[in-house]
């Protein structure tokens, strides 16, 4: 299964949109997103269900628990 770093980057390159957007998002720099993709850094709860929410997936895939991306509700 892939890591956070790899999911990350996976989304946010297939979605089309950069780290300054992301950052945006989660009102970080752009730096903090490279360095969450760089698995320097992690965001907190409330950024990592902010990334979920902006990607549309379940936390677990976003952090590599799950090759599932759908959300159970």
């Amino acid at each position: 299964m892939a890591t956070f770093e790899e999911r990350l980057v996976e989304l946010r390159t297939n979605a089309g949109v950069s780290q300054q957007t992301i950052g945006d998002v989660l009102e970080v720099s752009r730096w903090a997103v490279h360095n969450y993709e760089a698995g320097k850094n992690r965001p907190d709860f409330n950024g990592l269900i902010a990334l979920a929410d902006y990607f549309n997936v379940s936390l677990d895939y976003l952090v590599g628990r799950s090759d599932h991306r759908d959300i159970v509700r």
